[in-house]
């Protein structure tokens, strides 16, 4: 077994691109488990501390919420027997991103509509006809029958 490389939270810092005090946050906000403290009472993290901030940052950046994280990462603490119900929070994560990459991609799909709208215009002088495709109108913003 390979022995275990022990660093100090600026070395974390250095390596992972987050603030020493953003690091603090994820400890004292139990994002992170599994830091030690060394005897002169200072923070102890080791690589897997590294995937632990990737971790945290991509789930941020898909929408899960701090507790949810959190929730995350005490499952985690205490081990094997929560297998499952990690492996459901993320799988319902992943459904949640999966539907937020179906609106985002019609959103851009949206935009650039609109820049091919406003380039055929800038060519040729003259307004084009909006001939809106169908999918991008949103239901929601149909009108209801009175």
């Amino acid at each position: 077994m390979p022995a275990t490389h022990n660093f100090h939270i600026g070395e974390l810092s250095a390596r992972t691109g987050r603030s020493i005090h953003a690091l603090r946050w994820y400890e004292s906000q139990g994002l992170m488990p599994g830091v030690l403290r060394d005897r002169g009472g200072r923070r102890l993290y080791v690589d897997l501390h590294l995937s632990w901030v990737d971790l945290i940052d991509r789930l941020r950046r898909t929408g899960m919420s701090i507790a949810q994280i959190r929730e995350y990462a005490a499952l985690v603490k205490r081990g094997n027997s929560t297998l499952k119900r990690r492996r459901a929070l993320l799988a319902a994560h992943r459904k949640q991103v999966e539907a937020r990459i179906v609106e985002w991609t019609l959103a851009l799909e949206l935009i650039d509509y609109k820049i091919d709208f406003y380039g055929q215009w800038l060519a040729t002088g003259r307004r084009p006809k909006l001939a809106l495709p169908s999918r991008f109108r949103n239901p929601q913003t149909k009108r209801r029958k009175p």
